[in-house]
């Protein structure tokens, strides 16, 4: 249990005994730090139920408060909000403890099993800017969850079962008509087939394979059997479109590690149609299914909708499985296989809708039990200086590999380090160019759109990335050249400066379950640059190396120490790693 949540619970106790039974009481951190470092509010609540003044009410409490040794100043301001410092002594205390152990700060609310589905790459297409909020979002609070206790999953959830790859295969098979895979008397093995296709072949295909489908309904009538013959397995058809599979999700891969994003679960649309079948009886069995025009769709209009609620298409009406019926076997699947306590969904603000046809179709049917918690967690999107979605100079859907260079050139630019080789100095620029564009990404709430401004977001002032891991590394360098002086506890709080930083720190907790909570990253990415700015306040307030008193060196060097490893742990959670110089 953390420091501040201890004193809450002290606290409610301390009510209790002068008679005021209460069921949370809660110590905010003050406005006005000339009254005090924290504020209770409690007194008119209480005023209410016990039919007493506010101010009598406070008085009681300030004089059951003046007994515990842990508060100064203790005072009564307006219609009765109580105000409180923490001793510096006490201050201290807790600081040490903290820094003994990151971790002895930081509240495990109750144990969950969670899976979270983010990311959303599309097979055989090009990552784009669109993706890099979900693939941010998405890892930030697997580690975040992880971090608090949770036991958590992260599933790519690839696109890779609708008519795309419908499409990709039929302009292979226009491309080279003589391949194997097209040959129904072939009886060899497919694997050993060189497919003369490459990523980037793919990444030019899809493109070339829309457009024509748009210009001329043969094309998309055989590219819709295409899908059909992949999705009932036809020898050829199924083996190429496995092939088309593996070559794009290695190249998926490689993007999503440079960005360092990772996932648990590999799985796509596919591997949840094994369960369609089952999917189908227990739709059936519920008579929740009705025809529409040879489809199958799910009625979900309710009496208390506020507005329309589309019907769901369940098959369509050619046979084919619907983007959400494979959703819905998802369901079933993560049901079955991981029994999780909640599944997120990290997805576009704009899919909300269809999350909510999913989410009901899943509750009529029961494919969960009502004790798991099904949760869209929208985002807005990345736009250009126009106010529109970020593109290309040409206008085109700007690629996340081409961004990434983007941003990865700007941060070359501003980084001088002397006596290092080119292969290094783009080692670190990567690093910085990723802390940029996550760090940004994370500032907003994730609900809304922003603007990426690139001389912004990479310069090394001011809210971004760049300044973040600079001052990190300063850090990490003063604590390097300070390894022969003794560190083993602060012996006090020397300056206001020096107690700002140590009542941040103890707010860490309270972020972290904030952020859990909301599932948006803003208020991390406030706390990181309100402790890096306080911490960087006091390094040029003080030469801590040539300090000549011990003590005092001592505890700004264990101070310094507690904010590297508190930037470090919110770093992580952020998915940005920080170079060995900058």
């Amino acid at each position: 249990m953390s420091i501040l949540k201890k004193i809450n619970e002290e606290l409610k106790q301390k009510l209790e005994s002068i008679g005021y039974k209460v069921d949370n009481i809660t110590l905010l951190p003050s406005n006005r730090k000339d009254l005090g470092d924290f504020q209770i509010n409690d007194a008119m609540n209480l005023a209410k139920i016990y039919k007493k003044s506010p101010v009598e009410i406070a008085k009681e409490i300030v004089e059951c408060l003046k007994k515990d040794p842990k508060y100064t100043n203790i005072n009564i301001a307006g219609p009765g909000f109580i105000n409180l410092t923490l001793s510096e002594e006490f201050l201290t205390e807790e600081l040490n403890k903290i820094s003994t152990d990151i971790h002895y700060n930081i509240d495990k609310p109750e144990f969950k099993k969670v899976i979270i589905d983010f990311g959303g790459a599309n097979v055989a297409k090009c990552l784009h800017v669109g993706h890099l909020r979900s693939a941010n979002l998405g890892e930030a609070l697997k580690r975040l969850a992880r971090l608090m206790g949770y036991e958590v999953l992260g599933d790519a959830h690839l696109g890779d079962y609708g008519r795309p790859l419908g499409l990709v295969v039929l302009e292979i098979k226009k491309m080279y008509p003589k391949l194997e895979y097209f040959n129904k008397d072939y009886t060899g093995d497919f694997s050993e087939i060189d497919l003369p296709i490459t990523n980037d072949d793919l990444e030019k295909i899809y493109p070339l394979a829309s457009i024509k489908s748009k210009e001329d309904e043969a094309y998309l009538e055989e590219a819709r059997e295409i899908t059909a013959k992949i999705q009932n397995h036809e020898r050829g058809y199924y083996d190429l479109w496995k092939k088309v599979v593996e070559i794009s999700k290695s190249e998926i891969k490689k993007v999503y590690d440079t960005i360092n994003v990772d996932y648990d679960l590999w799985l796509g649309e596919s591997d949840s149609v094994e369960y369609f079948d089952e999917l189908n009886k227990i739709f059936e069995e519920k008579h929740l299914l009705t025809d529409s025009d040879g489809a199958k769709i799910i009625l979900l209009e309710e009496e208390t909708d506020k507005a329309p609620m589309p019907p769901l298409l369940f098959i369509k009406s050619n046979g084919s499985i619907s983007y959400e019926t494979t959703d819905l076997a998802t369901i079933l699947q993560r049901k079955k296989e991981y029994d999780p306590d909640e599944i997120w969904y990290c997805v576009d603000g704009r899919q909300e809708l269809h999350f909510d046809q999913v989410f009901r179709a899943a509750r009529y049917a029961n494919l969960v039990d009502e004790k798991v918690k099904l949760e869209f967690i929208g985002f807005g999107t990345m736009n250009g200086k126009d106010g529109k979605p970020f593109k290309t100079r040409d206008g085109g859907i700007m690629t996340l590999k081409d961004l990434i260079k983007l941003v990865n050139e700007e941060t070359i630019k501003r980084i001088n380090l002397e006596n290092i080789s080119e292969e290094e100095k783009k080692e670190i620029a990567l690093k910085v160019a990723i802390a940029c564009l996550k760090y940004s990404d994370f500032i907003p709430h994730r609900s809304t759109d922003y603007i990426f401004e690139l001389d912004k977001f990479a310069d090394l002032e001011g809210k971004t990335g760049s300044y973040i891991l600079y001052s990190t590394i300063r850090m990490k360098s003063l604590l390097a050249k300070s390894s022969g002086i003794k560190q083993e506890k602060m012996h006090s709080i020397n300056g206001e400066t020096e107690k700002e930083i140590g009542l941040i720190l103890l707010n860490l907790p309270s972020v972290l379950s904030k952020t859990l909570e909301t599932k948006s990253l803003n208020d991390l990415t406030d706390y990181i640059f309100k402790l890096t700015s306080a911490y960087n306040k006091f390094y040029s307030e003080n030469k801590i190396l040539i300090e000549e008193n011990q003590e005092k060196r001592e505890s700004w060097l264990v101070l310094t120490s507690l904010v590297y490893k508190t930037n470090l742990l919110i770093l992580d959670v952020l998915g940005i790693e920080v170079p060995d110089k900058m």
